[in-house]
């Protein structure tokens, strides 16, 4: 018999800011909700960082010295599924929508209040896993030669595997659950993102650009993911 209720893991979170002290603040606040926080300054370190601890979340400066934000995020992409939220100094939509193109959840602009900081990275890590479905029960979909496996979650085409991040996994996941609806921006984020949280709507564009290329899909002649006008997207039959 054990003396009381085990507690759980804590949540990680990497913090990488050159700017010292913005960097221990916002690792603090992380600190009080619980998070187990480490704090670095460059972009080495982080990657370093994140082989090790296998953070859930990284909160990543854009405009760093050496290697920045940008090329950070386009490398833990290539070993790790945590969530990116960016911080900018710059309000520049360019800055923003490259972030994203790399891989980035989530943007902050500087500055910006820590609480919403800790309330959008907590917004991340709650929102709905759209791909939980009961063993046995979902079939897999088929779009011409692409296959969407929602127990595996997997995704082949042609009978090679697409390698997809959980975000993206998740966007065609409900783009695929149900073919015929056009689903507006909004629907995709509370599908995707949950229904709490906050950001640029346009978020939904940039990802579902990110899966177009993954999947070859040209965004003039779409047949997987398919713009409906003046609504959003839907599924296409390939």
């Amino acid at each position: 018999m054990t003396d009381g209720p085990v507690a759980s893991t804590p949540r990680r979170a990497l913090v990488v800011d050159d700017e010292v002290e913005l960097g221990r603040l916002v690792g603090d606040y992380l600190s009080r909700e619980g998070f187990a926080v480490d704090v670095v300054r460059t972009g080495a370190d982080a990657l370093e960082s994140a082989r090790s601890a296998e953070p859930d979340v990284v909160v990543l400066d854009l405009m760093m010295p050496g290697i920045d934000g940008v090329e950070v995020c386009r490398q833990l992409r290539t070993f790790t599924d945590a969530y990116v939220i960016m911080l900018t100094a710059r309000a520049d939509e360019v800055d923003k929508l490259v972030g994203l193109s790399m891989g980035a959840d989530d943007y902050l602009t500087k500055p910006f209040s820590p609480r919403e900081l800790v309330a959008r990275v907590k917004a991340m890590l709650r929102r709905p896993r759209v791909g939980q479905p009961v063993p046995g029960q979902v079939p897999v979909r088929r779009f011409g030669d692409l296959a969407v496996d929602p127990e595996a979650r997997e995704v082949t085409l042609a009978g090679r595997a697409v390698e997809l991040t959980r975000l993206e996994f998740d966007l065609l996941e409900a783009l695929s659950s149900r073919p015929r609806l056009a689903f507006s921006r909004r629907q995709l984020i509370e599908r995707v993102w949950g229904p709490d949280w906050g950001g640029d709507e346009h978020i939904v564009d940039v990802h579902v650009a990110r899966l177009r290329r993954k999947l070859g899909d040209d965004p003039l002649a779409s047949r997987f993911v398919l713009t409906v006008r003046g609504v959003g997207y839907r599924m296409g039959a390939g």
